[in-house]
């Protein structure tokens, strides 16, 4: 069986992982905040919950007292609930997005004048 020296100019890989630009330097504090805002957490978890709560809900709620009993209809309506919120999620993530490009512009545009 063959086995593979390591010449000494080849770091191994011990050597290769010996990176100290990872920590601040002395004095600076590091910066603990997340890379994505709170506000955007937020939304995140307030879809989450919508996603579980309004589905089971709407299933609940309508099952006896406007389905009287058919637990397909009220499968369906569930089903459908659980569509809106999704698509609500895409547009209110698609509109912070061009709310995000359109404060750039404006950037942009104050910088020219």
């Amino acid at each position: 069986m063959a086995t593979r020296r390591i010449i000494s100019q080849e770091k191994s890989i011990l050597e290769k992982d010996e990176r100290t630009d990872f920590s601040p330097a002395a004095g600076e504090k590091s910066n603990i905040a997340p890379a994505v805002p709170m506000a955007v957490i937020v939304k995140l978890l307030a879809f989450t919950f919508a996603m579980i709560v309004v589905p089971i809900g709407s299933y609940f709620l309508t099952v006896d007292n406007l389905f009287k009993g058919n637990s397909t209809f009220a499968g369906a309506l569930a089903a459908i609930m659980a569509n809106v919120v999704l698509v609500a999620y895409i547009v209110a993530a698609m509109r912070e997005d061009q709310s995000e490009q359109l404060a750039e512009q404006a950037k942009e545009a104050k910088k020219d004048r």
